[in-house]
């Protein structure tokens, strides 16, 4: 279970008529968030019967909570109602929680034909989720301490920034501070071309624009293939964002996340003067396009670069396509005739800080 449960101190329960629950009423739970706003309050008023008062309970450790059944997991035309389960609370109301959920309690708590769970349990909240959190899971611990943090309202202010430090977010997230500096958002704008074959043709035109001075905060996150990559945060002020200082020791690779950061868009804007052509090697040649489908590079031709693709599934000819204009042609050769002919090139993209973006090798 993730770690960035909030466990409010206090909820309020409504009430609909229901004849499938032990008490013949089902309850919709919220909670108050740690400056005292009701979450959710309009969805629950909306759904709560007027006619049954609303109670409001301090959310302690309670035990007594007994498994009733699983309603939903049916599509009525176009509308799909999730699996919940029905859980039965000792203070006499019926909820529901998801499948998930009631996983992690069997995976951390017994459930005893005829008495129900055993062990103390609590409410907590994954964002817009209920949960019910058994006090003996070994997460427990850590999402208590994390609470105690989020609960004590205090957050860390501007002037407190410390250039390295690591901080911590209310979503539990820890952040690296790198300074303050100028944020680049690249606007784009679509923009209609010449129709062609009755359809619509669009391009679109790429505005930098300067939005001043922010704070940037960068992480490294991992891709599904292991690799990393820099995640930057860009705010205008703290605020309540962080609620807590990790370590206020610069980290040792701060020299290295700052690279990383100059090398982004928002950091510094891509200039398109900066691009620069190189032509491919023979052997880089064959290599690019050796056992690939449709693959790309540049040909200088009529005083310009102009995108190609080239087909080299076929080892004894290779197929060549001019792909600009909405138009195309095929060409066939040996890679040596096509290396010849189009003398291929790959673009290297720099920003206007000079930092290469991107490498077309």
């Amino acid at each position: 279970m993730k770690s960035n449960i909030f466990v409010p101190k206090t909820i309020h329960v409504g009430f609909q008529k229901r004849s499938d629950t032990y008490t013949k009423k089902l309850a919709y739970v919220i909670y108050e968030d740690e400056k005292g706003k009701l979450r959710k309050e309009t969805s629950w008023q909306n759904w709560r019967d007027k006619d049954i008062e609303p109670i409001v309970f301090e959310n302690v450790a309670t035990s007594g909570f007994v498994l009733n059944k699983k309603v939903g997991d049916y599509c009525s035309d176009w509308n799909h109602r999730q699996a919940y389960v029905r859980v039965y609370d000792s203070r006499d109301f019926e909820f529901e929680i998801t499948i998930e959920n009631l996983l992690y309690i069997l995976e951390n708590a017994s459930s005893i034909k005829g008495k129900g769970l055993e062990g103390e349990f609590i409410y907590g909240w994954d964002g817009k989720d209920l949960l019910l959190m058994p006090i003996a899971s070994p997460d427990y611990a850590e999402i208590s301490k994390y609470n105690e943090i989020v609960q004590s309202n205090i957050h860390i202010k501007t002037k407190e920034l410390i250039l390295g430090a690591t901080y911590m977010t209310k979503a539990n997230e820890e952040w690296i501070y790198m300074g303050r500096f100028d944020y680049y958002y690249n606007k784009s704008e679509r923009i209609e071309m010449p129709s062609t074959n009755f359809y619509k043709n669009y391009t679109y035109k790429y505005t930098n624009i300067n939005k001043g001075k922010y704070h940037y905060f960068v992480r490294e996150c991992k891709c599904y293939d292991n690799s990393t990559y820099l995640q930057t945060l860009k705010i205008k002020s703290p605020g309540s964002k962080f609620i807590s200082t990790i370590s206020t020791e610069c980290v040792e690779n701060y020299a290295e996340l700052f690279e990383k950061l100059e090398c982004t868009t928002d950091y510094s804007p891509y200039d398109e003067s900066k691009d620069e052509y190189i032509t491919y090697t023979f052997e880089e040649f064959c290599n690019k396009f050796k056992d690939t489908w449709w693959n790309s590079c540049y040909s200088y031709q009529n005083n310009e670069y102009i995108d190609m693709e080239i087909n080299s599934r076929n080892s004894n000819e290779i197929v060549y396509r001019e792909s600009h204009n909405y138009s195309s042609k095929d060409k066939k050769g040996t890679i040596e005739e096509v290396y010849s002919i189009l003398q291929p090139t790959y673009k290297n993209e720099y920003l206007k800080n000079g930092k290469l973006y991107k490498e077309g090798k």
